[in-house]
């Protein structure tokens, strides 16, 4: 059965090369305007990457020529103001549940990357453009402002100056001037940024319990006061102590040391 254009499509499925390695797919051409049935199925992708998933990383793609302009203004217009609240709050919630699961995420970005678009990439960990990706917040000139984690995801990334010139004058910015300031991390040809959005994540899909662990330290960095953050640590060293990986990982490096010196003594 086709997918509705109207309603567009959110699709997650194992990547051919490693069933482990997730591929969340926005389609919903032309520009990948998210409708809201496509909110509520992000939110439920969210809550599946959460819920015992077999997925170690994730990248998150758009669909034929862009990445994804965000929510579809056209339908926002016919919502009063207690039933846009009410929708935004779904949206704001499943970004921010796709920046907390625990996969390594990696947004793969050409064309347009723009409003909630540029919002969803904020919430992965890694973010590969092209050359011709074209990335922004402007929702300001359109009289609002981001409502799914821009206002505060981005001064995380790319400090809080960079941030509040970005989003008080809603300039787009080139993939180059996105690398400049530190909103993507590497910059390829427009017809390799799936690929090497894959090749990095592939690099996570076998990754140990201790991947995650360092996910959650560093969220937490964001969200908890010091004192609080500090505790959480302590507590995820310790479960990467415990498991086989941190085990089997500690042995092999005291075993490899000990050799080390044991050749240079004689």
């Amino acid at each position: 059965m086709e997918e509705n254009p109207v309603r567009g499509a959110v699709r997650l499925a194992p990547h051919p090369l490693d069933e482990r390695l997730g591929v969340l797919t926005i389609d919903r051409p032309p520009v990948n305007a998210l409708s809201q049935p496509m909110w509520d199925r992000l939110a439920a992708v969210a809550e599946e990457l959460h819920e015992d998933s077999p997925y170690r990383a994730l990248v998150i793609a758009g669909a034929g020529e862009h990445f994804s302009v965000g929510a579809d203004v056209k339908e926002l217009v016919g919502l009063d103001v207690e039933a846009f609240d009410r929708r935004n709050r779904v949206l704001q919630g499943a970004f921010h549940a796709i920046a907390c699961a625990p996969q390594i995420t990696v947004a793969a970005l050409h064309g347009h990357v723009l409003g909630g678009g540029c919002e969803l990439a904020l919430a992965a960990d890694f973010r590969v453009a092209g050359y011709g990706a074209k990335l922004g917040l402007p929702e300001i000139t359109l009289g609002i402002m981001p409502g799914s984690g821009g206002t505060q995801r981005l001064a995380h990334v790319v400090g809080p100056q960079e941030a509040r010139r970005l989003l008080l004058t809603g300039k787009t910015l080139s993939a180059s001037e996105a690398l400049r300031i530190g909103l993507v991390d590497q910059v390829v040809a427009d017809d390799r940024v799936v690929e090497q959005a894959v090749d990095r994540a592939l690099r996570f899909s076998r990754g140990p319990l201790a991947l995650r662990q360092v996910k959650r330290a560093l969220q937490a960095s964001i969200d908890l006061p010091i004192e609080e953050g500090l505790a959480l640590e302590a507590d995820l060293i310790t479960s990467c102590f415990a498991s086989e990986d941190g085990r089997r990982g500690l042995r092999g490096f005291a075993t490899k040391t000990l050799g080390s010196v044991r050749f240079r003594g004689r």
